[in-house]
């Protein structure tokens, strides 16, 4: 056995463990975080004393792999030719082209993550028909452990199943889905609302109950049949759902009829900043904030979970499952777009997009992403997003904190906003702090549990040995834009805000059991409607990946 690495005398920050603010050694052998050893032991010691020890952040949303990322990467070969200030000389050697920008290149990614102090992150939708590209790609991602949530709502063999009262087919059909592509979570988004567009261009689900033309289903039977059939498969992370109406004035009403639709059974709702506004009618014309009616339904649902989806200021890149949103942007912002059909599973838009402070929508948006922080009242419920590159990229996520965890630099921030957003947002009347364990919960202890990660998001027996380490700092922001260490599987990566090596991340999958009884009459129902072979869908037993896939016990 490898000797002892031992953590000396940090601060720790582990809401799991309940400890806050206790010094203490953290003791690593073998890629895990042990015990401490009862008798001397042949080890290293780092000396930590007078620093803030954490878990390594998990980032539970964000789009780094697949064809979106790549198109969107096409799209703006601009910004691909900028190169990050402050590159390790160790980056220099091995980042290639598409560094920075909106959306960095795949290894730009991985190295970015670790120097904020991230080491597992998983794309949050990813065509069943893209899924072997996507886990080509994550294993080009250096130093973080990856998985993705593959998109199951307007899949035409789930909507046959649905229309014809199949559960049993469908929950079948959900387990063989997801071993087969090696997903680690079905992703419902604008459920049969995509499929409508696909039809016509005119089209969209408006509602709910709106049918879905050729399947004579509805959107919320799309959501509740999935989400039963997810909770019954034990999935670690049983449904992450962009319910429809998404970026819609008015849409607050469709947001609160989904959390009610999955009754009482664990689903998680994505960027629900994104699915939090009033107005659009004749009571309400004007865009308004109804974070604080749809926050009060979350406090009283302790199975409910949400990522926040915060908008920040700035020039990004939209890149969505839900086709006609990326349309809808489109034919707002006037910018290039993208459209694009994944057969019989789901569609795609991508277009860039500026979000600027002056302007009443965007600085609103950012101030209902504010507010849902601040008005849930459990943070465990809660996970720190931007919906990346959605709402900005993720390396605005040390602001965040900081306009968490200070309420003046937040209320210098609200100063220079569009001044009518005050009147549509409770915002500049919350005094929340987050506190340092708070940060820990909402950035790494809470997105693990979400998922269903045991061995992440603290610093318990047993736990992954990835850590993070920072100098206290009373500029937030500045705090965890910089972390002195970061450890991955036990390995130092950063050390002295440097990175000083790389290792090879993990894939992480969930293989649920399943009825496998049906697994025949799905293949020649693949080869009667695909136009490829069902042996070139997804991943086989057959199929070499350097990465190692690691699957997710049942929780």
């Amino acid at each position: 056995m490898e000797p002892y690495l031992k953590l000396a005398g940090g601060t720790v920050i582990d809401p799991v463990s309940k400890m806050t603010g206790e010094v203490r050694d953290i003791w690593i052998r073998g890629g895990q975080i042990v015990n401490p050893p009862t008798e001397s032991v042949p080890h290293k010691a780092i000396d930590v004393s007078g620093r803030i020890v954490m878990a390594g952040a998990v980032d539970m949303h964000c789009h780094i792999a697949g064809p979106k990322v790549n198109t969107a990467r096409k799209m703006q070969p601009e910004q691909n030719r900028s190169v990050p200030q402050g590159r390790s000389a160790l980056e220099d050697g091995i980042l290639h082209s598409g560094s920075m920008g909106s959306v960095p290149s795949i290894f730009t990614t991985g190295y970015r993550y670790t120097g904020l102090g991230y080491t597992t992150c998983f794309d949050a939708a990813v065509p069943p028909l893209a899924a072997r590209h996507a886990h080509f790609e994550f294993e080009q991602i250096p130093n973080v452990d990856t998985g993705f949530f593959t998109l199951v709502g307007n899949n035409h063999y789930i909507m046959d199943c649905i229309a014809n009262g199949d559960e049993a087919g469908l929950q079948s059909f959900l387990g063989w889905l997801m071993n087969r592509v090696g997903a680690f979570a079905p992703k419902i988004v604008n459920p049969g609302g995509v499929e409508l567009w696909k039809q016509s261009r005119s089209g969209n689900a408006k509602d709910l109950d709106q049918r879905v033309d050729g399947f004579g289903i509805t959107p919320r039977q799309i959501i509740q049949s999935i989400t039963r059939a997810a909770n019954a498969l034990d999935l670690p992370h049983p449904v992450h759902i962009h319910t429809n109406n998404l970026g819609i004035p008015g849409n607050w009403e469709t947001t609160l009829e989904t959390l009610k639709a999955v009754n009482g059974t664990r689903a998680h709702l994505a960027h629900i900043q994104f699915h939090s506004y009033g107005g659009g009618s004749e009571e309400e014309t004007s865009l308004c904030s109804k974070t604080r009616v749809l926050a009060e339904y979350i406090n009283t649902h302790s199975e409910l979970t949400i990522d926040v989806g915060q908008v920040m200021f700035g020039r990004t890149t939209s890149m969505t499952g839900d086709g006609p949103l990326g349309y809808y942007l489109q034919k707002i912002s006037g910018e290039k777009w993208y459209s694009a059909d994944a057969e019989l599973e789901s569609g795609c838009g991508v277009s860039p997009i500026a979000y600027k402070n002056k302007n009443f929508i965007h600085a609103l948006q950012w101030a209902i992403g504010l507010e849902w922080y601040l008005l849930v009242d459990n943070p465990w419920q809660v996970a720190m997003s931007t919906d990346h590159p959605n709402g900005g990229s993720f390396l605005a996520y040390p602001q965040i904190v900081r306009l968490l965890m200070d309420r003046d630099f937040r209320r210098e921030k609200i100063a220079q906003l569009n001044p009518a957003v005050l009147k549509h947002s409770c915002l500049a009347d919350l005094d929340r702090e987050y506190t340092l364990s708070e940060i820990a919960v909402i950035t790494r202890a809470g997105p693990a549990r979400i998922l269903g990660l045991k061995n992440k998001g603290h610093l318990g027996a047993g736990a992954d040995a990835d850590i993070c380490v920072y100098e206290p700092n009373s500029n937030y922001q500045r705090m965890f834009e910089l972390p002195h260490m970061v450890i991955k599987g036990g390995k130092v990566l950063v050390e002295d805000t440097e990175i000083r090596q790389t290792v090879e991340g993990k894939t992480i999958v969930a293989n649920p059991n399943y009825d496998q009884c049906r697994n025949d009459s799905i293949e020649n129902w693949f080869s009667s409607h695909y136009s490829l072979q069902s042996e070139h869908y997804g991943i086989r037993a057959g199929n070499t990946f350097r990465r190692k896939f690691e699957s997710v016990d049942p929780t």
